[in-house]
């Protein structure tokens, strides 16, 4: 276990590393604190890991970016801002019609994501994936298409690069579009309960790593 960085309210975010060699993968759930079923995914895929870890990669794994607002359930950070739209892409933009989607006083101006940033500048990802949870879709940013579409096809899901609205400041913007590093947002059916997510979306995750091991 290692301290990733801190939330915008200084607690820890942990991540976990996993595997010596091959395609280099960072997983991440919680970004948003109203979605538990993106953190309930995350936190079995480590228990899953601790077990057992038998992929040729090299994976990062961080249950929960967003501490802040996965104790309050809150989709924002402790500065309530919304670390999904405040990314310093090259969309970027200061407005927002709602609370939910505050992108912050400037782009990148919240600790999570300038720890995300440090990351990224000393790592060399091959895919990243973020679980979140809405209408079930398997969102794809860059060429993501063998991983996403075995997603896709196990779990009945609809994959699309278009997720049907604006996303600026978004990851999937700054590493899928901007940066070359495959990006999938997945989309795990919003409610769904903990043991049914366990069920039936580590298998589907876990395919799709087999894939990446191709990389």
């Amino acid at each position: 276990m290692i301290c990733f960085g801190h939330s915008a309210q200084g607690l820890p975010i942990f991540s976990y590393p996993f595997g010596q060699e091959g395609p280099e993968i960072l997983l991440m759930g919680g970004v948003h604190g109203d979605e538990p079923e993106g953190i309930y995914l995350a936190l079995g895929l480590l228990n899953r890991f601790l077990d057992s870890f038998p992929y040729h990669l090299k994976i990062t794994l961080i249950p929960i970016f967003n501490p802040d607002g996965a104790l309050t359930a809150k989709r924002t950070n402790g500065n309530q801002v919304d670390l999904n739209r405040n990314l310093p892409t090259k969309n970027w933009t200061e407005k927002y019609d709602t609370p939910r989607y505050n992108p912050g006083p400037s782009s990148g101006s919240e600790p999570e994501n300038q720890a995300l940033i440090h990351w990224l500048k000393t790592h060399s990802p091959k895919l990243i994936m973020t679980f979140h949870s809405w209408n079930p879709i398997i969102n794809t940013n860059g060429n993501c298409q063998p991983e996403a579409g075995i997603l896709a096809k196990t779990l009945g899901y609809k994959m699309s690069d278009d997720i049907g609205y604006p996303t600026p400041g978004s990851l999937g913007e700054y590493c899928g579009l901007e940066r070359n590093i495959p990006t999938i947002t997945y989309e795990v059916e919003k409610g769904l309960p903990a043991p049914e997510v366990l069920k039936h979306h580590i298998p589907a995750v876990e395919k799709a790593l087999q894939a990446s091991q191709k990389r």
